[in-house]
């Protein structure tokens, strides 16, 4: 009897439980300049597949992949690269809509959002 090893048997079921949001957008973010930048991978998504929108004091990144029609009919002996939809959003605050930019390339999306001083709404009260 051949023995085989333990992670032999079990690559399948694990890899696909633990890699389940191995396809996350991974980011950075920092601040330089006054401004807010958010530096995120995105391989192999097309400038056109990719959205940037700012609301209610938030930056949603969505990119979104669809599997192509020519592949329903084909016998994948393996099938490692995925479809659909990835969102990442960060809450910034008051933002500046019109002033923040986007460039991707070469798979990376940067983005630059100002930052908007907080302004204080507090009054001291006199006390009579």
């Amino acid at each position: 009897m051949k023995l085989m090893p333990r992670k032999y048997f079990l690559d399948d079921v694990f890899d696909d439980f633990m890699t389940q949001n191995n396809n996350a957008m991974k980011c950075d973010v920092y601040e330089k300049d006054g401004n807010y930048n958010i530096e995120v991978d995105i391989p192999g998504f097309k400038k056109e597949d990719i959205k940037v929108e700012a609301k209610d004091g938030y930056l949603t990144i969505t990119a979104e992949k669809k599997e192509k029609e020519d592949e329903e009919n084909k016998n994948y002996i393996c099938h490692e690269r995925r479809y659909g939809k990835y969102e990442r959003s960060f809450y910034l605050g008051d933002l500046k809509t019109d002033d923040i930019s986007a460039k991707f390339e070469n798979g990376i999306l940067k983005v630059r959002v100002p930052k908007v001083e907080e302004s204080e709404n507090k009054k001291l009260i006199e006390i009579e």
